[in-house]
This record gives structure tokens, C-alpha cells and sequence, in this order.
């Protein structure tokens, strides 16, 4: 079975853009590949975190993995900074990186510009980034596409890694979806929805109640007129609504136009906001048993463990070939 890595940080709310584009994914792929599933927490720090938040948002973000359906006894999900290996590796990586690398990064491009003070971890995380995933020998990495500037680099590191100390760690490969991936915001559909954007109206939480969930869409942002179409060039909004509404009902976008054929944003909102009502009420009542049922730190424990088997004799072979002197 080929080996996928991949992982959501533990910052923020998680939203039906993070279920749609990286959840439901992680379901499918449990079962035809071996999958090592992490709560990134060490990423979580390169902007400031609450104590007491960061501590929440991590069990929070670990018991939506389990709610969504991905499986302890199939996937290995754990927290980052429960297998220490990741951050040993993502010092050697940065040691292996340059300069105009990082600056080159999109993402550090645009967090840095909306900060005063920016801080050094947001500046070197991508090496952190490209840690996590060689760690594993992973052959696939679910990412959007904001992310692949990133996998670029982790593949760059790897093949220099392997020019200087000799082969040894496998070049992976993006698994991009074809629609979902990126699901946009609902007040502004040219931005992606982020679970870090301080409008809480811009995003729909996996965890928001009903009544929230249809006020949020109810108030959503649309294109000008009133036609149900699929355009996300020239109705970036109702595209966006469309996409989620196909992910949260047995409707294809063609179908959804048909439906919609003549009746306007109205109704297709009403039956849009029952669908993800649906969609997420199950995965609520999971999350709860989970959260009450002191079966989080058992599952996270049984998947730090699998994953240091793998990462500690990564990281061994990485120092021994590039000369460190290894304890006995």
C-alpha cells in the first residue's frame, strides 16, 4: 500500500471547507493506502496561541478527525509534538534550506504582511512542513493548491538531501482533489474560507449549531441577479454555495442548476442550509461521544506510537548518514 501523510493545525475552528476538502479525503483514502493522519500543534505556534486555546483546539481538531470517520484502526493519527522527531528533523531540514527559498513562500508572504511583528517560526516553518511528510517516506500528500509551493520545496529538500548523503528518501507526490479542495468564503468568494479569519460569519464551523449554520448561509454573500448557474469566473458566490451543496447532497452542480431553474437565491438557500444541517448533525453527536467517552488520548496515544516507530528509525538513518554520532 503506498503511504500518505498529511495534517491540519490545531489554530481555529475547523470548517466544512477543512471536512470537504481534507476530511471526507482522508475517509476515502484510509482505505486503499497506509495513512499517518497528525494535529500539527508545533505549527500552530508560529503565531501567538492562548495556552489554555491551544490545549482545546488540539483535542477539538483530533476528535473531528475520529467524528468525520477516519479510523484508529486504520490510520495513525497523532499529535505532531507527541513524536519529538518531528521537530529534530525540521531543524536539519532548515539547515539543509536557503534563504531565498523561504522568502519565496506565498503563505509567509501573506501572514506576514497582515502582522506588526512577525515571528521567525512563521519564516522557517516550511522546513518544519517538509519534516513532517519525509519523515514518513510518504508517496502522497493531500494538499490544496495553496499548499504546493510547500510540497515543492519538501521535494527539493529530499532530492538535495539524497545528492549529498546518498539516496535515501522517496520524492513525494501532491493528491490534489479534482472539485472541493478549495472552498471559498462566504462573505467574499475570491478568498478562500479560513478558520483563522476573525468574521466568524465567513466560514461555517463543523461544529456550529443548526440555527447558526442557517443564519450564516441565509446571510451568505451572492453575485448580482438571481440564476442558479455554476460560473465561478463571473458568480464566484453562488459557485462556491453550489460546491457545498453538491458535497452535501446526492446532487450533481447540473442537477442543482436544474432545480434551482427560475425560483433565485431564496429557496436554493433554505434547502442549501438543510443539507449542511445534515451533513454535519451526525458528525456533531460523534464528536460529542468522543469528547465524553475518554476515548481521545487512548486513540492519540496508539497513533503517536505507530508513527514513532516509523519516524525514530527515519530520523536515526538521516543522522547516521549525514555523520552525526549516534548513541549506543
Amino acid at each position: 500500500m503506498k503511504r500518505v501523510l498529511s495534517g491540519i493545525q490545531s489554530s481555529g475552528k475547523l470548517t466544512i471547507g477543512n471536512y470537504i476538502g481534507a476530511l471526507k479525503n482522508y475517509v476515502k483514502l484510509q482505505d486503499t493506502h497506509e495513512c499517518f493522519f497528525s494535529i500539527v500543534d508545533l505549527h500552530a505556534i508560529t503565531v501567538p496561541q492562548k495556552p489554555e486555546d491551544l490545549k482545546e483546539q488540539t483535542e477539538e481538531v483530533a476528535a473531528l478527525y475520529f467524528a468525520a470517520g477516519v479510523d484508529p484502526n486504520k490510520s495513525s493519527v497523532f499529535v505532531q509534538s507527541h513524536v519529538p522527531a518531528h521537530a529534530e528533523l525540521g531543524w536539519i531540514m532548515t539547515t539543509l534550506s536557503y534563504m531565498g527559498e523561504f522568502e519565496r513562500m506565498t503563505q509567509f508572504k501573506d501572514k506576514s504582511g497582515k502582522q506588526d511583528s512577525i515571528g521567525v517560526g512563521l519564516f522557517t516553518y516550511p522546513g518544519l512542513m517538509a519534516a513532517d511528510i519525509l519523515l514518513y517516506h510518504a508517496d502522497l500528500v493531500p494538499v490544496g493548491n495553496d499548499q504546493k509551493q510547500h510540497l515543492e520545496l519538501t521535494r527539493d529538500l529530499a532530492n538535495r538531501f539524497n545528492q549529498r548523503f546518498g539516496e535515501y528518501l522517496k520524492i513525494p507526490e501532491p493528491y490534489i482533489p479534482e472539485v472541493g479542495a478549495r472552498i471559498m468564503s462566504l462573505d467574499d468568494g475570491s478568498n478562500k474560507m479560513s478558520k483563522s479569519n476573525p468574521n466568524p460569519n465567513s466560514y461555517i464551523a463543523m461544529l456550529d449549531e443548526p440555527d447558526v449554520l442557517r443564519k450564516k448561509i441565509k446571510r451568505a454573500t451572492t453575485d448580482s441577479g438571481r440564476d442558479v448557474l455554476f460560473d465561478p469566473v463571473n458568480k464566484p458566490e453562488i459557485s462556491n454555495l453550489m460546491t457545498i451543496y453538491s458535497y452535501c447532497s446526492t446532487l450533481s452542480i447540473k442537477e442543482i442548476e436544474q432545480e434551482y431553474e427560475g425560483k433565485g437565491y431564496g429557496p436554493f438557500k433554505k434547502d442549501l442550509a438543510e443539507h449542511v444541517v445534515a451533513t454535519l448533525e451526525p458528525i456533531q453527536q460523534r464528536y460529542k461521544e468522543i469528547r465524553s467517552s475518554g476515548e481521545l488520548n487512548k486513540y492519540l496515544k496508539q497513533g503517536a506510537e505507530q508513527a514513532a516507530d516509523v519516524a525514530n528509525d527515519t530520523l536515526r538513518e538521516i543522522k547516521k548518514k549525514m555523520g552525526f554520532l549516534l548513541p549506543n
